[in-house]
């Protein structure tokens, strides 16, 4: 078995595992129960507004203007992003004045018909100077903070789940604020209003002591199901999705879920083969519907697309998945780019994240998608005879607990292990292997479309980072400048002093040369993977025990793979992979 690494929060960690893979051999309950007993305090709610200082001025039209106090709070929120691209956009812009003009008097509406006329600077200095003097706080300032934030996490960060006391994920309720989104989302700017008890659901057994709400108010309902883990729930106004508090990833429950999700992906991998050659025939089938179900599901699995779930009433981001791709968001070529029988997908999937694709096809798979667009317009169903319950229900037929998801968890954690096999040099130091990972784990990104914005901050840290290299090969320079004249006074000298200085000047360009090394290579992550978002494969799709493995087998330290939350998450993984584990 590999080493762990034994820095102090790792054996936490292996001894918190210890801890709870012993719970799991504890009497388990009957199916759907997940618990016998839970009591928790409930959630922290954000704190309540605090009007601006009478010194700081919004300008409407050129003209000083005092705002009511909800009118203002809603007015911070964009102040706050003035500097943001977010606000520079047409429709974040709409949103948010559409939005803001609801919480403003009659009198304000009647007054503030332009949102280019506002003037929000003075506000945005003001935070701005609020954040910089966040960073000036005094030791003692901050430790007051540290403390009050300790004593909010001994009180709301933990529950009592039958015999064990479970620490909560997130028991902070998030403040108002305006909506964002990802890729270009049609309710950017849009408000998103503060929550109040009277929104909130608690779940708790009978016979547990209920939470009180803050006084004068009351929670909206008060519910005792065991048959699910959240401890609290309330539905947001932007796309009206629920929201919950959960137990920690790192918990009994949560741990238990991750293990059983990729135990499942594995299962996969002995029956993919035949499940394959299945819709392979399937594309010859008389009936159109199972030739549809057939084309969708080699999709799932070359692609890694999502299924696609029917949008909740009112949600109007165009976004769909594989069952339902419209005729418009696919194009045929029988040739491109001297490849034969090419599809290009063109569609916003999830968080309207733009999927874009030049993908060639078997031939089959080509015809059938010419006869599914037959006699149909642009906004037509592609699979007119599917939906994701159709498709779901056959995928139970084929192997138990089989879900698209589970497609896309198997391709990933197997495209990560064949990628580390590949591009893993036993003789590359530990930046080298750090950067053959991250290389594979962006294989897996690419193929789960898993895209960021670069982030606002990369052409400054890229050029630091290209100064410190700059200056590295000078040093470098002068090193190897050094060594060559130790050498020459050397030849002359021929004295014990001089082969001295011979050594330790090559010992020096050798460290210099590795310190270089080590700053290209951090330079090559980084372009590499601006616009690829490596943590959301790495937390959900990817098995923990790949990496874990690999980390073991080439003594890299698992700190420089899995952060801080990142090694509690995956505890379970880190004690029990060997180096030889295969997915």
């Amino acid at each position: 078995m590999g080493h762990l690494p034994t820095s102090e929060s790792s054996c936490i960690i292996y001894h918190n595992c210890l801890a709870l893979l012993s719970r799991w051999e504890e009497e388990r309950y009957p199916e759907g129960i997940k618990w016998k007993f839970l009591e928790h305090k409930g959630p922290v709610f954000a704190p309540p507004y605090e009007p601006l200082p009478e010194n700081v001025k919004f300008y409407y039209d050129g003209k000083v203007m005092k705002l009511s106090t909800k009118a203002e709070e809603v007015a911070t929120f964009f102040a706050k992003m003035l500097d943001h691209e977010y606000t520079t956009k047409e429709i974040f812009r709409k949103n948010f004045f559409k939005d803001w003009r609801k919480e403003m008097t009659s009198e304000e509406k009647s007054t503030i018909t332009s949102l280019s006329k506002c003037d929000f600077t003075h506000m945005s200095q003001y935070f701005k100077a609020q954040t910089e003097a966040r960073k000036q706080m005094s030791k003692e300032e901050k430790q007051k903070i540290k403390e009050e934030n300790e004593r909010l996490l001994k009180e709301y960060g933990y529950c009592v789940m039958d015999n064990h006391k479970e620490r909560i994920a997130n028991f902070k309720i998030e403040p108002p604020g305006l909506f964002r989104g990802r890729g270009n989302h049609p309710k950017m700017g849009m408000l998103k209003r503060r929550i109040m008890p009277e929104d909130i659901i608690i779940n708790c057994s009978k016979d547990s002591k209920v939470p009180p709400p803050p006084p004068g108010h009351k929670w909206k309902e008060v519910r005792h199901d065991n048959k699910v883990t959240w401890l609290v729930s309330w539905t947001e106004n932007i796309q009206g999705s629920i929201k919950y508090i959960m137990l920690n990833p790192s918990s009994r429950i949560k741990g238990e879920k991750d293990w059983q999700k990729y135990e499942t992906a594995r299962r996969l991998k002995k029956c993919v083969d035949k499940i394959r050659n299945q819709y392979r025939e399937d594309w010859k089938s008389k009936e159109m519907k199972v030739r549809q179900r057939a084309v969708a599901l080699y999709f799932i699995d070359k692609l890694a697309l999502r299924a696609g779930n029917e949008k909740e009433e009112g949600e109007t981001a165009d976004t769909v998945g594989c069952c339902s791709l419209r005729v418009e968001h696919i194009k045929l070529h029988p040739e491109l780019d001297g490849q034969e029988y090419v599809v290009e997908f063109d569609f916003l999937g999830k968080d309207s994240i733009r999927y874009y694709n030049k993908v060639p096809v078997e031939k089959r798979v080509f015809k059938n998608l010419q006869l599914f667009m037959e006699n149909k317009q642009p906004e037509d169903d592609l699979f007119d005879r599917l939906n994701t319950s159709i498709l779901n229900k056959h995928l139970q037929d084929l192997m138990e607990g089989l879900t698209a998801k589970v497609f896309r968890t198997y391709n990933a954690s197997i495209t990560l292990q064949q990628q580390l096999k590949e591009l893993t040099n036993p003789d590359d130091n530990i930046p080298a292997k750090i950067l053959s990972y991250n290389r594979a784990n962006r294989a897996v990104a690419i193929l789960c479309n898993h895209q960021r914005a670069p982030p606002k901050t990369f052409e400054k840290s890229m050029m630091n980072l290209q100064s410190k290299i700059d200056a590295k090969k000078e040093q470098l320079a002068d090193a190897r400048r050094e060594l060559k004249s130790a050498k020459a006074d050397a030849k002359v000298r021929r004295d014990e002093k001089s082969k001295k200085a011979v050594e330790s000047k090559k010992k020096a360009v050798q460290r210099i040369e590795e310190q270089l090394m080590k700053l290209e290579v951090q330079a090559t992550d980084r372009e590499e993977n601006k616009q690829i978002a490596l943590s959301t494969s790495k937390l959900n799709y990817l098995d923990p025990r790949i990496s874990v493995a690999w980390c073991k087998k080439w003594g890299i330290p698992i700190e420089k793979i899995y952060n801080k939350t990142q090694r509690e998450k995956f505890a379970w993984a880190i004690d029990m992979a060997e180096e030889d584990y295969e997915f």
